[in-house]
């Protein structure tokens, strides 16, 4: 069961949710399919409760969400993305652990 403080992003609230965020957010390209993808769920979940008030976490299912993950050139999944004031700051590719997310956090949140 997804935390209820996951977003779920989408091209029509890509701007809103993520963009013109007050607060850095961590974006997870992912699909249904993908193993790694459902393998850091559980993490992602753990942040977004965590990281409440300082960081965001949301969702890209790259299967419904194409444009975005054309636009951002996402090739391999779990992609996961990191945005401060509209712009990617940090980016990683494949199943992480929470320490090292939460490190790419942490210095995302420091200004």
């Amino acid at each position: 069961m997804a935390s209820e403080n996951i977003l779920t992003v989408t091209e029509q609230n890509f701007a809103e949710k993520v963009l013109q965020s007050g607060h850095p957010v961590l974006v997870d390209f992912w699909a249904e399919w993908c193993g790694p993808c459902r393998m850091i769920a559980p993490v992602l979940d753990e942040l977004a409760n965590e990281y409440i008030g300082k960081a965001s976490i949301g969702k890209v299912n790259v299967d419904i969400e194409q444009n975005l993950a054309v636009q951002f050139g996402i090739s391999g999944i779990p992609a996961l993305l990191i945005f401060r004031k509209g712009q990617v700051v940090s980016q990683m590719v494949g199943a992480q652990g929470k320490a090292a997310l939460k490190k790419a956090l942490d210095a995302a949140i420091a200004p």
